[in-house]
């Protein structure tokens, strides 16, 4: 049986699991993707992901240490709705139907944008956290 601390920290991460795959869900059926047509729902998830993902673990690493309330912060938001949100598997999937259905360009061009805008807002993310949370070693 796990320890009380792990079954906490794995509920936090369903919690967050929860909302983070109920809005990819809804964004999916915002930006349905059709046949030969850029996966807008998955690559907007995926960016945002990035983005946020970005931003919270910079912006928890500058409040302080892993425990307490980052800690949960970070389960919740990062891994569970962070991790829920954004989705590998469907981007790999929107890339070899892409394929399969000869949109050869179009696939390779979704692939290519989607790793770079998402290390991109990753980045973007962290420098957003930097300018608005003070260095760690200025609270010293």
């Amino acid at each position: 049986m796990a320890e009380n601390g792990t079954f906490a920290a794995a509920c936090w991460v369903f919690v967050g699991g929860a909302a983070g795959t109920a809005v990819r869900w809804a964004a999916e059926q915002m930006w349905p993707a059709g046949d030969g047509q850029w996966p807008w729902g998955t690559f907007a998830v995926n960016l945002a992901g990035a983005f946020v993902l970005g931003a919270l673990l910079e912006g928890l690493a500058r409040l302080g240490r892993d425990a307490g309330w980052r800690r949960r912060t970070r389960l919740a938001v990062g891994t569970g709705f962070c991790g829920a949100l954004t989705t590998y598997s469907a981007f790999a999937l929107e890339i070899s139907l892409l394929g399969r259905s000869e949109h050869f360009g179009l696939a390779v061009a979704y692939a290519i944008v989607s790793v770079a805008a998402g290390v991109l807002l990753a980045s973007t993310g962290l420098q957003v956290a930097r300018r608005l949370l003070p260095s760690p070693d200025a609270a010293a």
